[in-house]
Protein backbone atom coordinates (compact mmCIF):
# COMPACT_ATOMS: atom_id res chain seq x y z
CA UNK A 1 0.00 0.00 0.00
CA UNK A 2 1.37 4.04 -0.54
CA UNK A 3 2.63 5.40 2.06
CA UNK A 4 1.43 9.01 3.54
CA UNK A 5 1.72 11.66 0.65
CA UNK A 6 4.14 14.59 0.60
CA UNK A 7 2.51 18.04 0.18
CA UNK A 8 5.46 18.56 -1.50
CA UNK A 9 4.86 16.19 -3.93
CA UNK A 10 3.52 17.27 -7.33
CA UNK A 11 2.22 15.20 -10.24
CA UNK A 12 2.39 16.87 -14.03
CA UNK A 13 -0.39 16.80 -16.71
CA UNK A 14 -0.06 17.26 -20.05
CA UNK A 15 -3.10 18.12 -22.43
CA UNK A 16 -3.00 17.92 -25.87
CA UNK A 17 -5.90 19.65 -27.48
CA UNK A 18 -6.97 20.10 -30.75
CA UNK A 19 -5.29 24.00 -31.13
CA UNK A 20 -3.00 23.65 -28.25
CA UNK A 21 -0.92 21.99 -25.73
CA UNK A 22 -1.39 22.42 -22.21
CA UNK A 23 0.64 21.36 -18.83
CA UNK A 24 -0.57 21.92 -15.30
CA UNK A 25 1.63 20.72 -12.08
CA UNK A 26 -0.99 19.79 -9.75
CA UNK A 27 -0.35 18.97 -5.77
CA UNK A 28 -1.32 15.36 -4.45
CA UNK A 29 -4.95 17.02 -3.58
CA UNK A 30 -5.91 18.14 -6.95
CA UNK A 31 -4.68 21.70 -7.00
CA UNK A 32 -3.39 23.68 -10.01
CA UNK A 33 -0.01 25.17 -8.73
CA UNK A 34 1.13 26.44 -12.56
CA UNK A 35 -0.10 25.78 -15.81
CA UNK A 36 1.58 26.31 -19.55
CA UNK A 37 -0.03 26.23 -23.09
CA UNK A 38 1.40 27.01 -26.47
CA UNK A 39 -0.65 26.89 -29.84
CA UNK A 40 -0.15 23.40 -32.33
CA UNK A 41 0.00 23.82 -35.96
CA UNK A 42 -3.41 22.93 -38.24
CA UNK A 43 -3.21 22.11 -41.54
CA UNK A 44 -5.82 22.02 -44.22
CA UNK A 45 -4.98 21.26 -47.38
CA UNK A 46 -8.04 20.42 -48.55
CA UNK A 47 -11.94 20.00 -47.30
CA UNK A 48 -12.08 17.83 -44.43
CA UNK A 49 -8.74 16.88 -43.98
CA UNK A 50 -7.02 18.21 -41.35
CA UNK A 51 -3.34 17.60 -40.07
CA UNK A 52 -0.75 18.19 -37.23
CA UNK A 53 3.16 17.73 -36.75
CA UNK A 54 3.90 14.78 -33.91
CA UNK A 55 7.44 16.73 -33.91
CA UNK A 56 5.58 19.77 -33.43
CA UNK A 57 3.22 18.52 -30.31
CA UNK A 58 5.95 16.88 -28.75
CA UNK A 59 8.14 19.97 -28.87
CA UNK A 60 5.47 22.06 -27.51
CA UNK A 61 4.71 19.16 -24.52
CA UNK A 62 8.21 19.40 -23.56
CA UNK A 63 8.17 23.73 -23.46
CA UNK A 64 5.03 23.69 -21.52
CA UNK A 65 6.29 21.14 -18.98
CA UNK A 66 9.39 23.05 -18.57
CA UNK A 67 7.22 26.19 -17.60
CA UNK A 68 5.53 24.88 -15.26
CA UNK A 69 8.08 22.80 -13.69
CA UNK A 70 9.90 25.79 -13.45
CA UNK A 71 11.75 26.41 -9.82
CA UNK A 72 10.41 23.57 -8.63
CA UNK A 73 12.32 20.59 -7.07
CA UNK A 74 12.66 18.08 -10.08
CA UNK A 75 12.93 14.94 -7.61
CA UNK A 76 9.26 16.16 -6.22
CA UNK A 77 7.42 15.66 -9.14
CA UNK A 78 6.33 12.26 -8.66
CA UNK A 79 4.65 11.13 -11.66
CA UNK A 80 3.48 12.01 -15.26
CA UNK A 81 0.14 11.68 -17.24
CA UNK A 82 -0.57 12.59 -21.20
CA UNK A 83 -3.85 12.94 -23.00
CA UNK A 84 -4.83 13.93 -26.49
CA UNK A 85 -6.92 14.03 -29.15
CA UNK A 86 -7.97 10.90 -30.72
CA UNK A 87 -5.67 11.44 -34.45
CA UNK A 88 -3.45 8.87 -36.06
CA UNK A 89 0.44 9.20 -35.86
CA UNK A 90 2.18 7.47 -38.66
CA UNK A 91 5.96 6.74 -38.20
CA UNK A 92 8.61 4.75 -40.51
CA UNK A 93 10.58 1.96 -39.43
CA UNK A 94 13.34 4.20 -37.67
CA UNK A 95 10.09 5.77 -35.89
CA UNK A 96 10.95 8.93 -38.80
CA UNK A 97 7.56 11.01 -39.33
CA UNK A 98 5.32 9.28 -42.97
CA UNK A 99 3.62 11.84 -44.95
CA UNK A 100 -0.10 11.69 -44.59
CA UNK A 101 -1.01 13.82 -47.52
CA UNK A 102 -0.59 13.91 -51.13
CA UNK A 103 2.01 16.48 -51.27
CA UNK A 104 4.32 13.99 -49.60
CA UNK A 105 5.24 16.90 -46.69
CA UNK A 106 6.28 14.09 -44.06
CA UNK A 107 6.16 16.92 -41.43
CA UNK A 108 2.72 16.20 -41.52
CA UNK A 109 2.54 12.77 -40.23
CA UNK A 110 -0.97 13.11 -38.13
CA UNK A 111 -4.21 12.22 -39.67
CA UNK A 112 -6.35 14.60 -36.75
CA UNK A 113 -9.48 13.54 -35.12
CA UNK A 114 -11.98 15.60 -36.98
CA UNK A 115 -10.44 14.54 -39.84
CA UNK A 116 -13.38 13.36 -42.08
CA UNK A 117 -11.35 12.18 -45.69
CA UNK A 118 -12.25 8.61 -45.01
CA UNK A 119 -16.16 8.85 -44.96
CA UNK A 120 -16.82 6.85 -47.58
CA UNK A 121 -14.37 4.27 -46.20
CA UNK A 122 -16.47 4.34 -42.59
CA UNK A 123 -19.74 3.33 -44.59
CA UNK A 124 -18.28 0.59 -46.08
CA UNK A 125 -17.06 -0.87 -42.74
CA UNK A 126 -20.33 -0.35 -41.46
CA UNK A 127 -21.77 -2.20 -44.62
CA UNK A 128 -19.83 -5.40 -43.73
CA UNK A 129 -21.72 -5.64 -40.38
CA UNK A 130 -18.70 -7.05 -38.76
CA UNK A 131 -19.26 -8.23 -34.73
CA UNK A 132 -16.62 -5.75 -33.96
CA UNK A 133 -18.95 -2.71 -34.57
CA UNK A 134 -21.40 -4.04 -32.01
CA UNK A 135 -19.17 -2.00 -29.93
CA UNK A 136 -19.16 1.09 -31.55
CA UNK A 137 -23.15 1.73 -31.72
CA UNK A 138 -23.13 -0.22 -34.45
CA UNK A 139 -21.93 2.22 -37.17
CA UNK A 140 -18.28 2.95 -37.81
CA UNK A 141 -17.48 6.47 -37.01
CA UNK A 142 -14.78 8.04 -39.56
CA UNK A 143 -13.24 9.63 -36.35
CA UNK A 144 -11.69 6.50 -35.76
CA UNK A 145 -8.81 4.77 -36.86
CA UNK A 146 -9.71 1.91 -38.97
CA UNK A 147 -11.34 3.80 -41.89
CA UNK A 148 -8.53 6.62 -41.73
CA UNK A 149 -5.98 3.44 -42.05
CA UNK A 150 -8.04 1.84 -45.01
CA UNK A 151 -8.04 5.59 -46.72
CA UNK A 152 -4.07 5.92 -46.07
CA UNK A 153 -4.13 2.66 -48.20
CA UNK A 154 -6.20 3.36 -51.13
CA UNK A 155 -5.01 6.23 -51.34
CA UNK A 156 -1.26 6.62 -50.26
CA UNK A 157 -0.32 3.03 -50.85
CA UNK A 158 3.28 4.05 -52.69
CA UNK A 159 4.11 6.20 -50.30
CA UNK A 160 2.51 6.71 -46.64
CA UNK A 161 1.08 3.03 -46.65
CA UNK A 162 4.71 1.27 -48.14
CA UNK A 163 7.40 3.35 -45.51
CA UNK A 164 4.62 3.19 -42.34
CA UNK A 165 6.10 0.63 -39.65
CA UNK A 166 4.21 2.13 -36.68
CA UNK A 167 0.24 3.62 -36.62
CA UNK A 168 -0.20 5.12 -33.17
CA UNK A 169 -2.80 7.16 -31.38
CA UNK A 170 -1.26 9.99 -30.32
CA UNK A 171 -2.06 9.58 -27.02
CA UNK A 172 0.08 6.61 -26.58
CA UNK A 173 2.81 8.72 -29.10
CA UNK A 174 3.76 10.21 -26.29
CA UNK A 175 3.60 7.55 -23.79
CA UNK A 176 6.41 5.97 -26.48
CA UNK A 177 7.76 9.27 -26.74
CA UNK A 178 8.29 9.92 -22.82
CA UNK A 179 9.41 5.64 -22.11
CA UNK A 180 9.99 4.16 -25.25
CA UNK A 181 8.03 1.73 -24.70
CA UNK A 182 5.26 0.64 -27.48
CA UNK A 183 2.55 -0.56 -25.06
CA UNK A 184 -0.71 0.84 -25.78
CA UNK A 185 -3.23 2.15 -23.54
CA UNK A 186 -6.65 0.27 -23.16
CA UNK A 187 -8.21 3.92 -23.85
CA UNK A 188 -6.98 4.35 -27.20
CA UNK A 189 -7.53 0.71 -28.95
CA UNK A 190 -10.65 0.14 -27.40
CA UNK A 191 -12.14 2.97 -27.90
CA UNK A 192 -11.15 4.04 -31.71
CA UNK A 193 -9.25 0.48 -33.15
CA UNK A 194 -11.40 -2.10 -32.22
CA UNK A 195 -9.24 -4.11 -29.78
CA UNK A 196 -11.82 -5.70 -27.19
CA UNK A 197 -10.47 -6.92 -23.79
CA UNK A 198 -9.63 -9.71 -23.06
CA UNK A 199 -9.33 -11.05 -26.93
CA UNK A 200 -7.82 -8.30 -27.77
CA UNK A 201 -7.63 -7.88 -31.90
CA UNK A 202 -10.21 -9.69 -34.27
CA UNK A 203 -7.79 -10.92 -36.75
CA UNK A 204 -11.65 -11.45 -38.76
CA UNK A 205 -12.22 -7.55 -39.10
CA UNK A 206 -9.28 -6.46 -40.30
CA UNK A 207 -9.31 -9.02 -43.29
CA UNK A 208 -12.77 -8.69 -43.75
CA UNK A 209 -11.89 -4.82 -44.58
CA UNK A 210 -8.86 -5.22 -46.64
CA UNK A 211 -6.11 -4.29 -43.74
CA UNK A 212 -4.93 -7.57 -43.46
CA UNK A 213 -1.23 -6.04 -43.24
CA UNK A 214 -1.98 -5.24 -40.29
CA UNK A 215 -1.70 -8.57 -38.50
CA UNK A 216 1.75 -9.13 -40.08
CA UNK A 217 4.64 -9.60 -36.71
CA UNK A 218 1.77 -9.98 -34.16
CA UNK A 219 0.15 -6.64 -35.00
CA UNK A 220 3.57 -4.84 -34.99
CA UNK A 221 2.46 -1.58 -36.78
CA UNK A 222 -0.51 -1.16 -34.19
CA UNK A 223 0.20 -2.44 -30.93
CA UNK A 224 0.08 -5.66 -29.17
CA UNK A 225 0.69 -4.87 -25.58
CA UNK A 226 -1.35 -3.19 -23.98
CA UNK A 227 -2.18 -1.54 -20.65
CA UNK A 228 -4.97 0.25 -18.29
CA UNK A 229 -4.85 3.84 -18.05
CA UNK A 230 -3.14 5.10 -15.28
CA UNK A 231 -0.63 1.96 -14.69
CA UNK A 232 3.04 3.04 -15.14
CA UNK A 233 4.44 2.85 -18.59
CA UNK A 234 7.98 1.28 -19.26
CA UNK A 235 10.44 2.43 -16.52
CA UNK A 236 9.37 5.73 -16.35
CA UNK A 237 11.01 8.89 -18.50
CA UNK A 238 13.58 7.91 -20.98
CA UNK A 239 17.13 10.02 -20.02
CA UNK A 240 16.55 11.75 -23.15
CA UNK A 241 12.70 12.56 -22.58
CA UNK A 242 13.48 13.84 -19.21
CA UNK A 243 16.08 15.76 -20.71
CA UNK A 244 13.61 16.86 -23.47
CA UNK A 245 10.88 17.71 -20.52
CA UNK A 246 13.12 18.73 -17.62
CA UNK A 247 12.16 16.47 -15.53
CA UNK A 248 14.17 13.12 -13.62
CA UNK A 249 15.04 10.06 -16.11
CA UNK A 250 12.89 7.07 -14.21
CA UNK A 251 9.64 9.32 -13.37
CA UNK A 252 6.71 7.61 -13.56
CA UNK A 253 4.55 7.92 -16.76
CA UNK A 254 1.12 7.04 -16.47
CA UNK A 255 -0.40 5.46 -19.40
CA UNK A 256 -2.20 7.84 -21.50
CA UNK A 257 -5.89 8.47 -22.51
CA UNK A 258 -7.88 10.26 -25.00
CA UNK A 259 -8.64 14.00 -24.06
CA UNK A 260 -12.03 13.30 -23.52
CA UNK A 261 -11.63 10.80 -21.03
CA UNK A 262 -9.18 12.38 -18.61
CA UNK A 263 -11.61 15.31 -18.41
CA UNK A 264 -13.78 11.71 -17.21
CA UNK A 265 -10.71 10.80 -14.70
CA UNK A 266 -11.21 15.02 -13.75
CA UNK A 267 -14.86 15.42 -12.78
CA UNK A 268 -16.77 12.24 -12.25
CA UNK A 269 -15.35 10.70 -9.34
CA UNK A 270 -15.37 13.81 -7.49
CA UNK A 271 -16.70 13.98 -3.51
CA UNK A 272 -19.86 15.20 -3.27
CA UNK A 273 -20.78 14.81 -0.49
CA UNK A 274 -22.80 17.62 1.06
CA UNK A 275 -23.89 18.83 -2.04
CA UNK A 276 -26.96 17.68 -1.55
CA UNK A 277 -27.41 16.02 -4.72
CA UNK A 278 -29.08 12.87 -5.83
CA UNK A 279 -25.85 10.94 -6.67
CA UNK A 280 -24.74 11.55 -3.28
CA UNK A 281 -24.32 7.95 -1.12
CA UNK A 282 -24.79 6.25 -4.98
CA UNK A 283 -22.89 4.50 -7.50
CA UNK A 284 -20.48 6.67 -9.49
CA UNK A 285 -22.76 4.45 -12.74
CA UNK A 286 -25.05 7.45 -11.60
CA UNK A 287 -22.94 10.45 -13.13
CA UNK A 288 -22.69 11.38 -16.37
CA UNK A 289 -18.96 13.63 -17.18
CA UNK A 290 -19.75 16.06 -20.14
CA UNK A 291 -16.32 16.87 -21.40
CA UNK A 292 -17.02 20.32 -23.73
CA UNK A 293 -15.33 21.93 -26.44
CA UNK A 294 -14.91 22.28 -29.68
CA UNK A 295 -16.89 19.05 -29.26
CA UNK A 296 -18.54 17.26 -26.68
CA UNK A 297 -18.04 13.67 -25.63
CA UNK A 298 -20.81 12.42 -22.63
CA UNK A 299 -18.93 9.55 -20.81
CA UNK A 300 -21.16 7.37 -18.56
CA UNK A 301 -20.05 4.08 -16.67
CA UNK A 302 -21.84 0.89 -15.76
CA UNK A 303 -20.84 -2.43 -14.07
CA UNK A 304 -22.42 -4.58 -16.88
CA UNK A 305 -21.54 -4.06 -20.51
CA UNK A 306 -24.33 -2.09 -21.93
CA UNK A 307 -25.06 -1.65 -25.81
CA UNK A 308 -26.59 1.69 -26.83
CA UNK A 309 -27.45 2.26 -30.54
CA UNK A 310 -25.78 4.88 -31.70
CA UNK A 311 -23.45 5.61 -28.64
CA UNK A 312 -19.60 4.11 -28.30
CA UNK A 313 -18.66 1.44 -26.08
CA UNK A 314 -19.32 -0.75 -24.39
CA UNK A 315 -15.81 -0.33 -23.62
CA UNK A 316 -13.62 -2.49 -20.44
CA UNK A 317 -11.70 -0.31 -18.20
CA UNK A 318 -11.45 1.98 -21.06
CA UNK A 319 -11.75 5.23 -18.77
CA UNK A 320 -11.96 3.58 -14.86
CA UNK A 321 -10.27 0.25 -14.69
CA UNK A 322 -13.24 -2.98 -14.22
CA UNK A 323 -16.01 -0.26 -15.14
CA UNK A 324 -17.48 -0.57 -19.07
CA UNK A 325 -17.61 2.86 -20.75
CA UNK A 326 -19.80 4.50 -23.11
CA UNK A 327 -19.24 7.40 -24.83
CA UNK A 328 -21.38 9.39 -26.20
CA UNK A 329 -20.23 12.83 -28.51
CA UNK A 330 -20.92 16.25 -30.61
CA UNK A 331 -19.01 16.77 -33.74
CA UNK A 332 -19.51 20.28 -33.40
CA UNK A 333 -20.24 22.19 -30.19
CA UNK A 334 -17.44 24.81 -29.32
CA UNK A 335 -16.53 24.71 -33.03
CA UNK A 336 -20.63 25.33 -33.99
CA UNK A 337 -20.89 28.16 -31.46
CA UNK A 338 -18.16 30.10 -33.01
CA UNK A 339 -19.49 29.39 -36.55
CA UNK A 340 -22.99 30.79 -36.02
CA UNK A 341 -21.73 33.63 -34.10
CA UNK A 342 -18.84 34.92 -36.31
CA UNK A 343 -20.34 33.69 -39.12
CA UNK A 344 -23.52 36.18 -38.71
CA UNK A 345 -23.83 39.71 -40.31
CA UNK A 346 -23.77 41.50 -36.99
CA UNK A 347 -20.74 40.19 -35.36
CA UNK A 348 -18.72 42.83 -36.32
CA UNK A 349 -21.48 45.11 -34.65
CA UNK A 350 -21.17 42.82 -31.67
CA UNK A 351 -17.37 42.49 -31.22
CA UNK A 352 -17.06 46.54 -31.27
CA UNK A 353 -19.37 46.43 -28.70
CA UNK A 354 -17.84 43.86 -26.58
CA UNK A 355 -14.59 45.64 -26.90
CA UNK A 356 -16.26 48.73 -25.88
CA UNK A 357 -17.41 47.35 -22.62
CA UNK A 358 -14.63 45.25 -21.92
CA UNK A 359 -16.32 41.95 -22.40
CA UNK A 360 -15.75 38.30 -24.14
CA UNK A 361 -18.05 38.36 -26.59
CA UNK A 362 -20.10 35.36 -25.45
CA UNK A 363 -20.34 37.20 -21.69
CA UNK A 364 -21.28 40.18 -23.79
CA UNK A 365 -24.06 38.35 -25.39
CA UNK A 366 -24.76 36.93 -22.18
CA UNK A 367 -25.43 40.14 -20.58
CA UNK A 368 -27.30 41.09 -23.94
CA UNK A 369 -29.59 38.40 -23.72
CA UNK A 370 -30.77 38.64 -20.23
CA UNK A 371 -32.02 42.65 -20.82
CA UNK A 372 -33.70 41.62 -23.69
CA UNK A 373 -36.11 39.40 -21.54
CA UNK A 374 -38.33 42.12 -20.61
CA UNK A 375 -41.80 40.83 -20.29
CA UNK A 376 -40.60 37.04 -20.56
CA UNK A 377 -39.95 35.46 -17.37
CA UNK A 378 -36.95 33.40 -18.46
CA UNK A 379 -34.61 34.14 -21.23
CA UNK A 380 -34.77 30.76 -22.39
CA UNK A 381 -38.03 31.24 -23.74
CA UNK A 382 -36.96 34.14 -26.21
CA UNK A 383 -36.04 31.17 -29.12
CA UNK A 384 -39.71 29.79 -29.18
CA UNK A 385 -40.22 30.49 -32.24
CA UNK A 386 -36.65 30.09 -33.58
CA UNK A 387 -35.03 26.36 -33.65
CA UNK A 388 -31.45 24.47 -34.57
CA UNK A 389 -30.66 21.51 -35.39
CA UNK A 390 -26.73 21.34 -34.60
CA UNK A 391 -25.33 18.75 -36.51
CA UNK A 392 -23.43 20.72 -38.82
CA UNK A 393 -20.57 18.23 -38.79
CA UNK A 394 -22.26 14.75 -38.76
CA UNK A 395 -24.22 13.05 -36.04
CA UNK A 396 -21.99 11.45 -34.07
CA UNK A 397 -24.43 10.09 -30.64
CA UNK A 398 -27.22 8.91 -30.70
CA UNK A 399 -27.94 8.54 -34.34
CA UNK A 400 -24.86 8.44 -35.56
CA UNK A 401 -25.44 9.15 -39.30
CA UNK A 402 -22.50 11.79 -40.35
CA UNK A 403 -24.88 12.70 -43.55
CA UNK A 404 -26.89 14.70 -41.82
CA UNK A 405 -26.60 18.82 -41.91
CA UNK A 406 -27.12 21.45 -39.52
CA UNK A 407 -31.08 23.18 -39.71
CA UNK A 408 -32.24 26.39 -37.95
CA UNK A 409 -35.89 27.08 -38.31
CA UNK A 410 -37.36 30.32 -37.87
CA UNK A 411 -35.22 33.18 -39.85
CA UNK A 412 -36.45 36.55 -41.28
CA UNK A 413 -34.77 38.83 -43.37
CA UNK A 414 -33.31 41.03 -40.05
CA UNK A 415 -29.78 40.57 -39.60
CA UNK A 416 -29.24 42.65 -36.43
CA UNK A 417 -27.59 42.40 -32.89
CA UNK A 418 -31.13 41.05 -31.37
CA UNK A 419 -30.99 38.38 -34.15
CA UNK A 420 -27.41 37.06 -33.32
CA UNK A 421 -28.00 37.01 -29.93
CA UNK A 422 -31.45 34.64 -30.55
CA UNK A 423 -29.17 32.09 -32.68
CA UNK A 424 -26.51 32.33 -30.40
CA UNK A 425 -29.34 31.18 -27.62
CA UNK A 426 -31.19 28.93 -29.84
CA UNK A 427 -28.20 27.32 -30.86
CA UNK A 428 -26.43 26.40 -27.21
CA UNK A 429 -30.16 24.74 -26.50
CA UNK A 430 -29.90 22.84 -29.51
CA UNK A 431 -26.45 21.48 -28.63
CA UNK A 432 -27.86 20.59 -24.48
CA UNK A 433 -30.92 18.99 -26.44
CA UNK A 434 -28.44 17.14 -28.36
CA UNK A 435 -27.12 16.02 -24.98
CA UNK A 436 -30.43 15.49 -23.80
CA UNK A 437 -30.77 12.77 -27.17
CA UNK A 438 -28.31 11.08 -25.94
CA UNK A 439 -29.01 10.52 -22.45
CA UNK A 440 -32.41 9.26 -23.40
CA UNK A 441 -30.92 6.96 -25.58
CA UNK A 442 -28.34 5.92 -22.49
CA UNK A 443 -31.61 5.62 -20.20
CA UNK A 444 -33.45 3.48 -22.60
CA UNK A 445 -30.93 1.01 -22.75
CA UNK A 446 -30.14 0.82 -18.68
CA UNK A 447 -27.86 3.69 -17.65
CA UNK A 448 -29.70 5.60 -13.82
CA UNK A 449 -27.73 8.83 -15.05
CA UNK A 450 -29.07 11.61 -12.33
CA UNK A 451 -26.17 14.31 -12.75
CA UNK A 452 -24.06 15.62 -15.17
CA UNK A 453 -20.36 16.62 -14.24
CA UNK A 454 -19.07 19.20 -17.33
CA UNK A 455 -15.60 20.35 -17.71
CA UNK A 456 -13.58 21.89 -20.81
CA UNK A 457 -13.71 25.10 -22.39
CA UNK A 458 -17.59 25.75 -22.83
CA UNK A 459 -18.20 24.45 -19.12
CA UNK A 460 -16.87 28.52 -18.45
CA UNK A 461 -19.53 29.86 -19.92
CA UNK A 462 -22.47 30.27 -17.68
CA UNK A 463 -25.61 30.36 -19.95
CA UNK A 464 -23.72 27.16 -22.08
CA UNK A 465 -24.27 25.45 -18.42
CA UNK A 466 -27.56 27.04 -17.54
CA UNK A 467 -29.02 25.26 -20.77
CA UNK A 468 -27.64 22.29 -19.81
CA UNK A 469 -29.48 21.82 -16.31
CA UNK A 470 -32.93 23.52 -17.19
CA UNK A 471 -32.84 21.47 -21.20
CA UNK A 472 -32.13 17.95 -18.72
CA UNK A 473 -34.14 18.71 -15.84
CA UNK A 474 -30.52 17.31 -14.23
CA UNK A 475 -28.41 19.69 -11.65
CA UNK A 476 -24.94 20.50 -12.96
CA UNK A 477 -21.40 19.93 -11.22
CA UNK A 478 -18.67 22.09 -11.70
CA UNK A 479 -15.15 21.00 -10.79
CA UNK A 480 -13.18 22.84 -8.22
CA UNK A 481 -10.25 23.47 -10.88
CA UNK A 482 -11.88 24.66 -14.08
CA UNK A 483 -9.24 22.76 -16.11
CA UNK A 484 -10.27 19.50 -15.26
CA UNK A 485 -8.81 18.05 -17.88
CA UNK A 486 -5.43 18.37 -16.56
CA UNK A 487 -6.18 17.66 -13.59
CA UNK A 488 -7.54 14.24 -15.14
CA UNK A 489 -3.84 13.82 -16.76
CA UNK A 490 -2.60 14.24 -13.55
CA UNK A 491 -4.37 11.46 -11.98
CA UNK A 492 -2.73 9.08 -14.11
CA UNK A 493 1.12 10.15 -13.34
CA UNK A 494 -0.43 9.91 -9.57
CA UNK A 495 -1.65 6.53 -10.30
CA UNK A 496 1.17 5.24 -11.79
CA UNK A 497 3.85 6.78 -9.56
CA UNK A 498 2.38 3.96 -6.86
CA UNK A 499 1.12 7.11 -4.54
CA UNK A 500 -2.53 5.93 -4.68
CA UNK A 501 -3.54 2.88 -5.10
CA UNK A 502 -6.01 2.95 -8.05
CA UNK A 503 -7.48 5.70 -10.19
CA UNK A 504 -10.78 5.20 -8.16
CA UNK A 505 -8.53 6.56 -4.63
CA UNK A 506 -6.52 8.96 -6.93
CA UNK A 507 -9.92 10.96 -8.58
CA UNK A 508 -11.95 11.17 -4.69
CA UNK A 509 -8.77 12.87 -3.67
CA UNK A 510 -7.83 14.93 -6.70
CA UNK A 511 -11.07 15.60 -8.39
CA UNK A 512 -12.89 18.31 -6.35
CA UNK A 513 -16.81 19.67 -6.26
CA UNK A 514 -16.93 23.19 -7.32
CA UNK A 515 -20.46 25.10 -7.73
CA UNK A 516 -24.05 22.94 -8.44
CA UNK A 517 -25.95 24.65 -10.66
CA UNK A 518 -29.68 23.52 -10.25
CA UNK A 519 -32.46 23.25 -12.93
CA UNK A 520 -35.13 25.78 -13.33
CA UNK A 521 -37.96 23.30 -13.05
CA UNK A 522 -40.61 26.10 -14.26
CA UNK A 523 -39.18 25.34 -17.95
CA UNK A 524 -39.65 21.68 -18.01
CA UNK A 525 -43.39 21.68 -20.29
CA UNK A 526 -41.49 24.56 -22.17
CA UNK A 527 -38.18 22.49 -22.71
CA UNK A 528 -40.89 19.00 -23.34
CA UNK A 529 -42.41 20.99 -26.20
CA UNK A 530 -38.68 22.37 -27.49
CA UNK A 531 -37.28 18.24 -27.55
CA UNK A 532 -40.49 17.25 -29.52
CA UNK A 533 -39.53 20.14 -32.56
CA UNK A 534 -35.88 18.84 -32.33
CA UNK A 535 -36.99 15.17 -33.23
CA UNK A 536 -39.05 16.78 -35.61
CA UNK A 537 -35.85 18.53 -37.70
CA UNK A 538 -34.13 15.46 -37.94
CA UNK A 539 -37.23 13.93 -38.77
CA UNK A 540 -38.16 16.22 -41.64
CA UNK A 541 -34.67 16.38 -43.07
CA UNK A 542 -34.89 12.47 -43.54
CA UNK A 543 -37.51 12.59 -45.40
CA UNK A 544 -36.37 15.47 -47.72
CA UNK A 545 -33.37 13.39 -48.33
CA UNK A 546 -36.03 10.72 -49.18
CA UNK A 547 -37.75 12.67 -51.78
CA UNK A 548 -34.96 14.48 -53.20
CA UNK A 549 -33.44 10.38 -53.83
CA UNK A 550 -36.62 8.84 -54.63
Amino acid sequence: MPGPLSLDWYFVGVDVGSGSVRAALVTCDGRIKATAEESITMWTPQSDHYEQSSVDIWNKCCNTVKKVTEGVEKDSVRGIGFDATCSLVVLDQNFQPVAVNKDGVKERNIVMWMDHRALEQASRITATGHKVLGNVGGVMSPEMQPPKLLWLKENLRESCWKEAAHFFDLPDFLSWKATGSLSRSLCTLVCKWTYSPPDGWDDSFWTTIGLEDLLENKHSKIGEQTCCPGRPVGEGLTQEAAKDLGLTPGTAVGASLIDAHAGGLGVIGADVTGHRLPCENQPITSRMALICGTSSCHMAVSQKPLFVPGVWGPYLSAMIPGLWLNEGGQSATGGLIDHMVKGHAAFPQLKEQAEKSGEHVYSFLNHYLNDMRKDQKHLDQLTSGLHVWPDFHGNRSPLADQSLKGMVVGLSLSHTLKDLALLYLATLQAIALGTRHILDAMREAGHDISTLFLCGGLSKNPLFVQMHANVTGLPVVLPAEREAVLVGAAVLGACASGDYSSIQEAMEKMARTGKVIQPNLELESFYRKKFAVFLRLVAHQREYAALMND
